[in-house]
C-alpha cells in the first residue's frame, strides 16, 4: 500500500515537480518537457497570461514563453493541436494514436453536436473550405469566402468557423500557427512531417492502451478513472487496456490511503524522499485536471469560477492553487494589470489547517517571480479580506528565504 504523502510525491515527479528541472533554453528542450507531461491543455483567457504559458512556468521558473510556440509552429515543430484533455499541445509522435478519434468524428460520433452536421450534409462547403486552403495556404476562419457569416448564437462562431473546426477534428487540417490567438489552419500534410503522417495508424485499442500507458506515466499512480481522463479515452473499453497494461506490466495494481478505488501504479514510477516544491499552478494544469483526483490526493476542493456570477464566486475569477512541499496549501485570484504594470492579488486564502505564517514568505516569492516573468513591475495585493491577503500586504518588503528564492532563479522585490 502507497501511504497518501508517498502517492503525493509519486505524483509530483510524474508531473516533473521533483526534482526540479532546468529552465529550457531552446524549443527542443521545451518540447521534452511537454513530451513527459504527454499534453499541455490550451485555454484563450488572458486575464493573467494563456494559460498554456503557465505549467512550464510552475515547473521551471522563468522561461521564454516563445519557445513554446516555437516547438509547436516552426519547421522542426515537436508538438501539435488537437483533442487531448481538450484542445492540446500534444508530442508529434502522438499523432497516430490519434487517428481513431479523428476516424469518430469523420464519422459524427464524439465531436460537439454542432459539428457533426458536416459529416453528412454541407458536403460542397466543406469542399470549398478545403480547396481555398489548398489554394490560398493557412488562413483564418474571416478570411474564407462565401461560408455564411457569424450568426452569434454559438460562440460568435460563422460556418465557415465550424467548418474549419470540423475538419480540424477530423484531421483533414491542422493549426499552421496563430495570428493573437487566431488559428491559422493549414492541410496536415503541408504542417506534419510525412514520417509522422504516414505511420500505419495502430488500431483503436492499441491506441488507446497506449494512450493510457502515456497518461499513467504522467501521473505516475491514479484510478482507472483519472487514466482515462486524462486523454478523455471512452469509458467502454478502459477496464479492458488496463488489464492489459497490467499483464504486460506497465502497470502495477496498488491500494493508496484513503482511496476507496483500487489504483495503478507505473512501472517507472519514482518515489522522492521529500518534495521541496513552491509554485503556482495553472487552473489547467495536468497536475489538478481530474477533480476528484485532486480531492483524493491533496484534500483540495477546486472548480473552475470564470462562468461562475461575481456575487456566486468564493474565490475568484483566475484562482491559481498554491503548491507548497507535497500539497496544496491555498489559492489567489490573479490578474495581470499591463496598463498599470502590475500583478494584482484580488483574493485568496490558506486551506483549512494551514498556517498563513507557514506560506505567505514562499507566496510571496511566487508572486513576485511570476510579476518578473510576465515583465510586470511589481505585485500589488488589492485585497484585504482574508487573513493570507492581510499578511500578504503586511509583509510588504519580500523577505522569502534564499533557498525558495533560488530554486528557479529567484530575486526577491518588493510585494
Amino acid at each position: 500500500m502507497l501511504s497518501i504523502a508517498e502517492a503525493r510525491r509519486v505524483a509530483l515527479a510524474a508531473q516533473l515537480f521533483v526534482p526540479a528541472l532546468a529552465t529550457p533554453k531552446n524549443a527542443a528542450a521545451l518540447g521534452k518537457i511537454v513530451h513527459r507531461l504527454g499534453a499541455v491543455q490550451i485555454d484563450s483567457v488572458n486575464v493573467l497570461v494563456r494559460s498554456h504559458y503557465l505549467p512550464i512556468f510552475s515547473r521551471c521558473g522563468s522561461y521564454a514563453p516563445e519557445l513554446l510556440e516555437r516547438a509547436a509552429y516552426d519547421g522542426s515543430r515537436s508538438l501539435f493541436e488537437y483533442w487531448g484533455h481538450e484542445a492540446s499541445f500534444l508530442p508529434i509522435e502522438l499523432f497516430p494514436l490519434f487517428r481513431w478519434r479523428m476516424d469518430r468524428a469523420r464519422n459524427g460520433e464524439g465531436t460537439w453536436k454542432r459539428l457533426r452536421r458536416y459529416a453528412t450534409s454541407h458536403k460542397e462547403l466543406v469542399t470549398s473550405a478545403l480547396e481555398q486552403i489548398r489554394e490560398r495556404g493557412a488562413l483564418g476562419a474571416s478570411e474564407l469566402a462565401d461560408c455564411g457569416k457569424s450568426k452569434g448564437s454559438w460562440w460568435g462562431w460563422s460556418q465557415g468557423k465550424e467548418i474549419l473546426e470540423w475538419l480540424f477534428w477530423i484531421g483533414d487540417v491542422t493549426t499552421a500557427r496563430r495570428r493573437n490567438f487566431e488559428r491559422l489552419y493549414d492541410l496536415t500534410e503541408r504542417v506534419l512531417p510525412e514520417h509522422v503522417r504516414n505511420v500505419s495508424a495502430p488500431s483503436p485499442e492499441q491506441a488507446r492502451r497506449e494512450l493510457m500507458a502515456v497518461s499513467a506515466r504522467a501521473l505516475g499512480v491514479g484510478t482507472a478513472r483519472d487514466l482515462r481522463d486524462y486523454f478523455r479515452l471512452p469509458a467502454e473499453d478502459a477496464a479492458l487496456r488496463i488489464a492489459e497494461l497490467v499483464e504486460e506490466g506497465t502497470l502495477q495494481p496498488v491500494s493508496v490511503e484513503g482511496w476507496k478505488q483500487q489504483a495503478y501504479l507505473h512501472k517507472d514510477a519514482v518515489y522522492p524522499r521529500r518534495a521541496a516544491v513552491s509554485a503556482l499552478l495553472s487552473p489547467f494544469d495536468s497536475l489538478i485536471w481530474e477533480r476528484q483526483r485532486t480531492e483524493r490526493l491533496f484534500d483540495f476542493y477546486f472548480r473552475l469560477e470564470i462562468y461562475t456570477p461575481i456575487h456566486k464566486r468564493l474565490h475568484g475569477y483566475y484562482v491559481l492553487p498554491f503548491l507548497l512541499g507535497d500539497r496544496l496549501v491555498g489559492r489567489v485570484d490573479l490578474k495581470a494589470n499591463r496598463q498599470h504594470g502590475r500583478l494584482e492579488v484580488r483574493g485568496g486564502s490558506a486551506e483549512q489547517g494551514v498556517r498563513v505564517g507557514q506560506i505567505v514568505e514562499p507566496l510571496a516569492a511566487e508572486l513576485t517571480q511570476l510579476a518578473r516573468w510576465l515583465k510586470l513591475e511589481g505585485v500589488a495585493v488589492t485585497s484585504r479580506r482574508g487573513e493570507l491577503m492581510r499578511a500578504l500586504k503586511k509583509l510588504g518588503t519580500n523577505r522569502a528565504s534564499s533557498a525558495t528564492a533560488s530554486r528557479k532563479g529567484r530575486q526577491p522585490r518588493t510585494v
